[in-house]
């Protein structure tokens, strides 16, 4: 039996998010690690010997180019900073490389239709990076809502939080429109939820925002409407505990997700209710979301399939962020692109 075919990857950046996507790589089925550049002198020697110590055949590169041009490099993990992403997606779809790219994809609509026609132009796989998704719960959440165990969505509550410590207030440097707040860094985990929980569009927002000196949100609330009475209500923030769930509300009973971003060795569970009095727990076996998304977005390239997570569902994240953050700036309702009104 011939060895299984595995894609060849390169890592953009030594960020902090490699700690758990970096061993992913390496434990991927179909996945080999065979580079790392940053332009921090050292930093990507660092980061292979700190997640993925005794690794062999990782060229390390002091030269973020240096990894576009290496030709083992066949895709790309992209973890820079949240406005630098379309910059270097773009110059890695040039070099005709696949690209996994860190939420946020992009930081307006403009730049994530211009990646997603760069990509269709050199016939590459690009992703936004929702490792939330390939978590084993998400399917089975989506499978339950499908079901009409619990009738009709009505409502959505997404709760994601941590409490910012020290190190990473660099994510409070720039302004909202820099990429900078919580909005561009966990907000995309609430509003994916909400849209994926409804399976359409926001018509429109209202939100409120905490900002910071430097005009990053460190707390902000929201709520937008999907039309016909449904609403779905987001709260994300740096200065609470830790929170990373959301809550269902159905025409016949509630699903409640209480853990997205699991931890090594987490038990997902899952509970449901119905309105004559039924509950159920699910737990569900621990999965490494990281890795699935690695082994996922591997097998689309690999065997020429579409990812999971479309530029279009990019699109439409981006979007409802961006009006999302415009309700807090204004002080009115936003109503999207494409919404009657």
């Amino acid at each position: 039996m011939s060895e299984q075919r595995k894609l060849r990857w390169g890592i953009l950046g030594a960020a902090r998010v490699n700690e758990r996507l970096l061993p992913a790589i390496v434990d991927a089925a179909n996945a080999e690690l065979v580079a790392i550049g940053s332009r921090r002198a050292g930093a990507a020697a660092a980061t292979l010997a700190k997640h993925a110590p005794g690794t062999a055949g990782v060229n390390l590169y002091d030269d973020a180019e240096a990894l576009l041009n290496d030709a083992r490099v066949e895709a790309v993990y992209l973890p820079m900073s949240n406005h630098e992403h379309t910059e270097w997606a773009l110059k890695a779809i040039a070099k005709g490389k696949h690209v996994l790219i860190e939420k946020p994809l992009a930081l307006t609509v403009a730049d994530v239709d211009a990646i997603t026609s760069a990509a269709k132009q050199q016939g590459v796989t690009v992703m936004e990076g929702f490792m939330y998704a390939f978590h084993p719960q998400f399917a089975r959440v989506q499978a339950l809502l499908r079901s009409g165990v619990i009738g009709e969505v009505k409502f959505v509550r997404a709760s994601y939080s941590f409490l910012m410590k020290p190190a990473r207030l660099y994510r409070l440097e720039r302004n909202v429109d820099g990429g900078g707040g919580a909005m561009w860094d966990i907000g995309p985990y609430a509003i994916h939820s909400l849209r994926s929980c409804f399976g359409t569009e926001p018509e429109s927002v209202v939100t409120i925002a905490k900002y910071t000196d430097s005009g990053a949100d460190i707390a902000t609330s929201g709520v937008f409407d999907f039309g016909d009475g449904k609403h779905g209500h987001f709260d994300i923030s740096f200065e609470t505990s830790r929170r990373s769930e959301y809550q269902v509300t159905g025409s016949k009973g509630g699903l409640k997700c209480h853990t997205v971003w699991q931890q090594a060795g987490d038990v997902p569970v899952i509970t449901w209710w119905t309105e004559d009095g039924h509950f159920w727990e699910e737990r569900l076996p621990v999965s490494n979301h990281f890795v699935a998304e690695i082994e996922h977005f591997s097998d689309c390239v690999l065997n020429g399939k579409p990812p999971f997570l479309s530029l279009e569902d990019a699109h439409g994240n981006c979007q409802a962020i961006v009006a999302a953050m415009q309700s807090a700036a204004e002080g009115r309702k936003v109503y999207l692109p494409g919404s009657a009104h």
